[in-house]
């Protein structure tokens, strides 16, 4: 059985009212709802569900075209056919802007009626099939959006942490820009990049490390004029992105697209890095490459403050211990005499073994430093001539604990 077809008639005559609970009283398909003005139509429309609304024009208190508009601001899908007895076509042209699918004139027909409906609701349906359509597309335009940005993160977060991965210390500096300059290149996709090093006292850039992914050699004219430009635009410690034809000095030095962030330990610059495209094509780099270059100079930096905060501190350490030790050859020649012999021979055997030079280094400040713990005994059995007492002899075997500690 089809669903019925809930009918609400707003009309201040009663004959009229009348007229359609008995057309539509004989029908099953259809339940007629009543009301004699605007705000009783309203609050139906709020409290239960209708189909169909056929409205007066001239009510009191609120009109039929202002009636169309609410029942649209409640539910655009509601059909709204507004009566009247004196036609115009301002009328007519106020309807459909509010929303009505019909416009009927009085006196007309009960039999037409059923037609009218039919018609409505045909029209109703493909609008809600072209709204649902239309729901459908913008799903799909979002879930296809959310998709492309969830790609783009991702592929963020790749890039960064292959970043994070790569560039760390790895035993000297010059290791560390190479790395820095081939992943430059390959996480941008530039032609070239570069690391300079800036003077201190001029803020000139010179060259110190180059990656470029073709069979030759960049051409050394614009690597001078890549120079230039890296001279003044780092003054002021900002990463930079210049494209053609926004800027004619890259044009000059043969470079289609460059870009540039400056290393700073402190907020002080000490070097840039930058990549170059210098292909023919349109391609260029973007605004993302530049983060990506700005997060690896800031990543390369914090590598080099920490290596140069660590080797001054391992400096400042062995110089301490160094002191130890010359402390201890000043009051014992012998010692002194001992320990460059240990140190000798432990960096013989080591360099026979094929020890690393790390593992020889520690051999020979070992040798050096091993009686460092004589520093405790006291001058008058650590310098003694003569053979020392049981309890003198009890008291120098104590250094190796002392140094140890």
């Amino acid at each position: 059985m089809a669903e019925r077809i809930n009918v609400l008639v707003v009309d201040d005559d009663p004959m009229i009212l009348d007229g359609f609970r008995d057309y539509f009283g004989s029908q099953d398909r259809y339940t007629v709802i009543t009301a004699y003005d605007g705000g009783e139509a309203l609050k139906i429309c709020g409290d239960r569900k209708v189909d169909f609304c056929f409205t007066d024009l001239n009510m009191p208190g609120m009109d039929g075209i202002e009636l169309a508009g609410k029942i649209r601001d409640i539910d655009n899908t509601i059909p709204v056919v507004v009566m009247t007895g004196y036609p115009s076509s301002d009328n007519a042209i106020a309807v459909l802007k509010t929303g009505g699918v019909d416009f009927l004139v009085k006196p007309f027909r009960f039999d037409s009626i059923g037609a009218v409906i039919q018609n409505a609701l045909g029209k109703r349906d493909l609008f809600v099939e072209n709204m649902l359509l239309k729901q459908e597309i913008r799903h799909q335009e979002r879930l296809s959006r959310i998709n492309r940005e969830l790609r783009e993160k991702v592929k963020d977060l790749n890039a960064l942490n292959l970043i994070l991965e790569k560039i760390d210390w790895s035993g000297s500096s010059s290791a560390l820009f190479d790395r820095l300059v081939r992943l430059c290149t390959e996480i941008t996709g530039g032609d070239e990049s570069y690391f300079h090093l800036l003077d201190d006292s001029s803020g000139a850039p010179g060259l110190v490390a180059l990656w470029y992914g073709g069979n030759d050699r960049p051409d050394p004219e614009r690597h001078g004029g890549l120079k230039d430009i890296l001279a003044e635009k780092m003054k002021d410690g900002m990463p930079l992105l210049m494209n053609r034809p926004g800027d004619p000095r890259i044009k000059r030095a043969g470079i289609y697209s460059l870009i540039a962030s400056p290393l700073k330990i402190r907020e002080n610059p000490f070097g840039v890095v930058s990549a170059v495209k210098v292909g023919t094509d349109e391609s260029h780099f973007t605004e993302r490459d530049l983060y990506y270059l700005n997060f690896m100079a800031r990543r390369a930096a914090f590598v080099i403050e920490n290596a140069a905060l660590y080797e001054n501190i391992y400096e400042n350490l062995f110089a301490t211990l160094y002191a130890f030790v010359e402390a201890i050859e000043a009051r014992d020649p012998y010692t002194k005499q001992h320990s460059s012999r240990v140190s000798e021979l432990a960096l013989a055997i080591g360099t026979e073994m094929g020890c690393q030079d790390e593992a020889l280094e520690r051999l020979r400040f070992s040798g050096y430093l091993h009686d460092i713990g004589k520093i405790g005994i006291p001058d008058r059995i650590l310098l003694k001539p003569g053979r020392l007492t049981a309890d003198e002899f009890e008291v120098i075997k104590k250094h190796p604990t002392i140094g140890a500690n």
